[in-house]
């Protein structure tokens, strides 16, 4: 099944995050039509490689055009103008820039298999609990009424305004007609009854030039609490949000929510801005004693500028962390010399601001840093923002030619030595501009979330335990001190936050066995780990207990394993992976001789390991552990097809395969058959002129159990194999099972 077909069977909940990150830049039409052939491609690759992200655009694009021709024959109207739009889309958005439309690509499976992954769990943990809160949606809700009720009564305050001016003209005129008259005139009965009509009208000018202000009065009111409580809320949310997203969680949404939200509020104060000019026109056309104009206006004028300096000045947001397109799920870990990108909006979206807001980035701007370290930023660091470039016109500016460079010290001091403490370094991209509007002149700066500095590609691990803790550990979006004293964290948030690891970069997460081995491997076996505080030393400074390495580089390793080897194993749910010694031997005992699990070792980096159950002649159990697979091992044979190929040597010399079924009970070759790669070739015999001189060799992994012992020899890695020894062995195996492998003897790991 693939992929996309197991989105679509997804509950409610889960569709609704699937949606969020689908839109223009990549339409969902076009998922659902090229599923297989998107999910068949690797996106991830092209996203860091050109040439090859320009050649999958042009196969795109190449599909659309096919699926064009399908469907005009079905002659599907709707579907016909639809794709067509979207080639075009496709066509002039990323003609210029093919590794966007790859990095897009990625991200958006990446989304799908965390999603799946937070679908299959039994439960959610305590971060994506409170992202999803309920009273946290009834907000919003009301938000949204509260802004729209605010909105209506603005306008039916442009109503009272306009009568208060008709009312004030209609005075006007007959005011001047009065005054106009000579003298004598002036005293007839008539006019003297024109006078009192004049007097009454005066009455009611006054009335509803004070039902005016009041009326404006209580939607400034009105404005003011929205923004100070729940309108900030929502917002600190949504950095909040964004801050979990950063670190593998849930994909924040609700930012367009927000934009709509302060553009209703701007308009609506700018019309209110608008109104109380209106009324200082008519004051400056008549005014009397007691009038409410010159008492009141002032005053609500400078509240509404007022409102409008900090509703602009929360509007500007990094809506896009900084991160290294060769590293789309390591944000906020910046190296040297290399590009990033980093993308900012403004949530008022006023066509008059369209090109006119210039954006200057800097780096450590006014700010004290722990590091004695200096950088400055090249590449292009002032844009425009404009509504062109994002699909969904919103008024933003993604800067994407962005490098940190390091400056040299006078001093001569390269600043905090050690990779460790390199990587506890905290900076900050800061980003200012200036809006300049009806009369308003407003300075704007926001800063990115505090990134970390790396110099060479092995200090990322370590840089993104960082802004794992730190995003983890506090709300606070500038504490560039905060490894000064770093936090403890409480445990059960820190193994949902493994587990997002697992499900945004490998595509699975963890469930519940598997995250209490983890537990266990960092605090000793406990009752409960509910309400226990984990240190940062602990997570990610100090070595495991009798191993050279700290918890975080062991997992690190692990998932760098998955990625680059097991990876369609691992998907599949195949891989137990994080189970102790002591419990693999629980869950075999009792099963079919050859029986067997997968796991990761834990006194070698990055190594997999896999043991099988076996009886003994006088019906004891045993067990065997083979030596832990690593990267070297697995980049010169498939690991599926070790498992298939995988030969023990007894006593009798005899050669089998002792791996029959995956645990619990699952036939090896159905858990793994699909990701066999072709059968073994057969072996030629040497020609009489003996091809280039040399005889044919093949590769098999091959261990040797002692009937004495269970401790099998060592045998050197990949011995090769005369056609000779190899037609022995032949005749104990299957012609379509001997290929390259690689020896492996037992271990105790």
């Amino acid at each position: 099944m693939s992929q996309w077909s197991q989105v679509q069977q997804l509950e409610i909940k889960f569709l609704e995050q699937v949606d969020q990150f689908y839109d223009d830049n990549f339409p969902m039409e076009i998922r659902h039509l090229l599923a297989q052939w998107i999910e068949s491609q690797d996106w991830e690759a092209a996203s860091n490689n050109e040439a090859m992200a320009t050649i999958l655009l042009q196969n795109l694009l190449i599909q659309v055009d096919e699926q064009l021709d399908r469907v005009s024959q079905e002659k599907n109207l709707l579907l016909i103008h639809n794709l067509k739009r979207i080639r075009k889309l496709l066509q002039g958005k990323y003609h210029g820039n093919p590794m966007h439309i790859a990095v897009i690509i990625s991200n958006c499976l990446r989304e799908e298999r965390r999603i799946l992954a937070a679908a299959s769990m039994p439960v959610q943990g305590p971060l994506e609990k409170s992202l999803q809160n309920s009273v946290v949606s009834e907000r919003q809700r009301n938000v949204e009424h509260k802004v729209s009720a605010i909105k209506n009564s603005a306008q039916m305050t442009d109503q009272d305004v306009k009568y208060l001016e008709d009312l004030q003209e209609e005075f006007d005129f007959r005011y001047k007609t009065i005054q106009s008259l000579e003298q004598s005139d002036k005293n007839s009965a008539l006019i003297k009854q024109e006078m009192l009509a004049l007097q009454a009208m005066l009455n009611t000018l006054d009335y509803k030039r004070k039902e005016v202000l009041s009326k404006i009065g209580r939607v400034i009111h009105e404005i003011d609490t929205l923004m100070s409580n729940m309108l900030t809320e929502e917002l600190l949310d949504w950095k909040r949000r964004q801050q979990i997203a950063c670190i593998g969680g849930p994909l924040h949404g609700g930012l367009d929510q927000l934009q709509n939200c302060f553009t209703l509020l701007a308009e609506s104060l700018f019309q209110v801005r608008r109104q109380l000019e209106k009324l200082d026109e008519l004051l400056t056309r008549l005014t009397y004693d007691g009038d409410p104009i010159p008492l009141q206006r002032p005053q609500l004028l400078e509240k509404v500028n007022f409102l409008l300096y900090n509703l602009f000045r929360n509007s500007f947001v990094v809506e896009r962390q900084p991160c290294m397109p060769t590293h789309p799920q390591r944000p906020m870990v910046l190296k040297t010399l290399i590009q990033f990108t980093v993308k900012l909006r403004l949530l008022i979206k006023l066509p008059e601001l369209n090109y006119q807001i210039r954006v200057k980035a800097t780096i450590d701007k006014n700010v004290s840093t722990v590091s004695n370290r200096r950088f400055v930023l090249c590449g292009t660091h002032v844009k425009a923002m404009n509504m062109d470039e994002s699909a969904n016109g919103s008024l933003s500016v993604e800067f994407r030619h962005l490098q940190p460079k390091e400056m040299k010290s006078s001093a001569g001091s390269k600043g905090n030595e050690g990779s460790h403490m390199v990587t506890e370094e905290l900076h900050s991209i800061s980003f200012e501009t200036q809006v300049c509007l009806y009369g308003l002149t407003i300075n704007l700066e926001t800063s990115s979330l505090p990134v970390v500095m790396i110099s060479n590609v092995s200090q990322l691990p370590n840089a993104w335990a960082s802004i794992i803790w730190y995003n983890l550990s506090t709300n606070d979006p500038q504490n560039l001190s905060f490894f000064n004293n770093p936090p403890a964290a409480t445990l059960s948030q820190l193994l949902e936050v493994l587990s997002w690891q697992f499900s945004s970069y490998v595509g699975r997460g963890l469930n519940s066995e598997q995250l209490n081995m983890l537990a266990e491997k960092l605090m000793g076996q406990q009752v409960s780990y509910n309400d226990y505080q984990l240190s940062w030393a602990k997570f990610c400074k100090e070595h495991l207990p009798g191993k050279s390495f700290t918890f975080w580089v062991w997992l690190e390793a692990i998932l760098d394993l998955i990625k680059k080897h097991i990876l369609p194993l691992w998907i599949d749910g195949y891989v137990m992976g994080f189970v102790s010694k002591e419990k693999e031997r629980i869950l075999l005992k009792d099963k079919t001789p050859g029986t067997f699990l997968l796991r990761f070792s834990e006194s070698n980096l990055g190594g997999i390991t896999f043991t099988w159950v076996d009886q003994l002649e006088n019906g004891d159990v045993t067990f065997h552990s083979v030596e832990p697979y690593n990267k070297g091992r697995l980049s010169a044979l498939p690991f599926a097809d070790i498992l298939r190929d995988y030969k023990v040597i007894m006593a009798d010399n005899v050669p089998e395969n002792p791996l029959k079924y995956l645990y619990p009970d699952i036939p090896k070759d159905k858990a793994f058959g699909k990701h066999y790669s072709c059968q073994p070739n057969e072996v030629s015999r040497p020609s009489d002129g003996g091809g280039k001189g040399y005889v044919p060799s093949v590769f098999i992994p091959v261990s040797k159990i002692l009937n004495d012992s269970t401790d099998p020899h060592s045998p050197s890695d990949l011995l090769p194999m005369s056609p000779s020894v190899y037609a022995v062995l032949r005749e104990h195996l299957s012609p379509t099972v001997i290929e390259t492998a690689l020896s492996s003897p037992y271990s105790t790991d």
